[in-house]
C-alpha cells in the first residue's frame, strides 16, 4: 500500500489532481491506522491479563483467556462505535 498511494494522485485528466480519489485514498489510510491501533492495543491488554510468564507456547488456560479477552475487547469496541457513530448521525441530522 505504501507505494501505491503517491501514483494514484493523478486521475486520467492529464496530471490533474482528483481531489475525490485523494479523498478515498486518505480515508483508507486511516481506515487501516485504526485497525491496526485497535489489533494492537487488543493484543497489549490481553497479553498483559492472561500471559503469566511468556514461553515457548501457551497453554490451555491461557490460550482460553487470549480468546475471551479479545472477543470481549472487540465486542466493546463494537459497542462504543456504534454509540459513537449514531451520536454523530444525529449531531448531522440537527444541524
Amino acid at each position: 500500500m505504501e507505494g501505491s498511494f503517491g501514483s494514484d494522485f493523478a486521475g486520467s485528466g492529464g496530471g490533474k489532481l482528483d481531489p475525490g480519489l485523494i479523498m478515498e485514498q486518505v480515508k483508507v489510510q486511516i481506515a487501516v491506522a485504526n485497525a491496526q491501533e485497535l489489533l494492537q492495543r487488543m493484543t497489549d491488554k490481553c497479553f498483559r491479563k492472561c500471559i503469566g510468564k511468556p514461553g515457548g507456547s501457551l497453554d490451555n488456560s491461557e490460550q482460553k483467556c487470549i480468546a475471551m479477552c479479545m472477543d470481549r475487547y472487540m465486542d466493546a469496541w463494537n459497542t462504543v462505535s456504534r454509540a459513537y457513530n449514531s451520536r454523530l448521525q444525529r449531531e448531522r441530522a440537527n444541524m
